[in-house]
């Protein structure tokens, strides 16, 4: 589990994060939502140990993170594992090299056990056969594949996604949340997802925390968001007349 208390970050004048409180619950998938420059990609930059705070807390199954030793941050780095927007797999890596990449920099694990891991993960994620690609050579599909393998390699604790369905049709995004949910669950994994993706919060959102403004502005999950009175949520997730149909329909069948 991770627990956020209080939490506040600046740029300059610029007050991004206002006090945000949370929890992240193991074993889910924890969705952060909201518009364009709410402060989604601040947060999970905080979450991540990439920006320093200026109050608050962060902590790691009790584990606050600013008052830890270098090494100490450095073993829940360790545990962390990172799936990001554009995949960020290295261009002159195989597959199966960017795989590796994560053991080699953190475990001293033999050359024949870091290619177990790689192989038990690789065909994890269903590419048994991908291993001598480059990641030109891969689809965006087969890409995001790759970086969930890599990101689990380690046996991580906690697993970030930044907005992990950006560039993907709709039927392979469905894939790769039904991938992150079905990984989620088989290692009981903390599991948080920074999205824009409504179908992503439809279908795999256990927790959702929606920002607006730097602000959390609602908290709860895909069935309660249904029922939610809260204009600011409603405005932004019915934007759309598909999912205020969807609304409609689910408030029917639930009088």
């Amino acid at each position: 589990m991770i627990e956020v208390k209080d939490l506040h970050k600046s740029f300059g004048d610029s007050h991004i994060l206002k006090g945000i409180s949370t929890t992240f619950e193991k074993g889910k998938t924890n969705l952060i939502i909201g518009q364009s420059g709410s402060g989604k990609t601040v947060f999970l930059k905080c979450l991540l140990g990439l920006f320093e705070y200026e109050q608050g807390s962060i902590a790691y199954e009790g584990r606050i993170f600013s008052k830890l030793s270098h090494e100490q941050k450095r073993d829940i780095r360790a545990e962390i594992g990172m799936v990001f927007q554009g995949s960020a797999l290295f261009d002159s890596m195989t597959i199966a090299e960017n795989v590796r990449f994560p053991l080699q920099m953190f475990t001293k694990q033999s050359k024949s056990e870091m290619d177990d891991r790689v192989n038990f993960v690789l065909k994890r994620v269903n590419l048994d056969n991908a291993h001598n690609k480059l990641p030109s050579e891969a689809s965006g599909g087969m890409q995001k594949r790759v970086a969930i393998a890599r990101a689990i390699v380690n046996k991580p604790k906690y697993l970030f996604c930044d907005e992990p369905n950006s560039g993907l049709d709709p039927k392979t995004a469905i894939v790769i949340d039904n991938l992150i949910q079905e990984i989620t669950d088989e290692y009981n994994i903390t599991t948080v997802i920074n999205t824009h993706d409504m179908n992503s919060v439809m279908e795999i959102g256990e927790k959702i925390v929606f920002l607006k403004d730097g602000l959390k502005a609602w908290e709860g999950s895909n069935e309660t968001i249904f029922k939610t009175d809260n204009e600011t949520v409603t405005d932004f997730v019915y934007s759309s007349e598909l999912f205020k149909k969807v609304r409609k329909m689910y408030i029917e069948e639930n009088l």
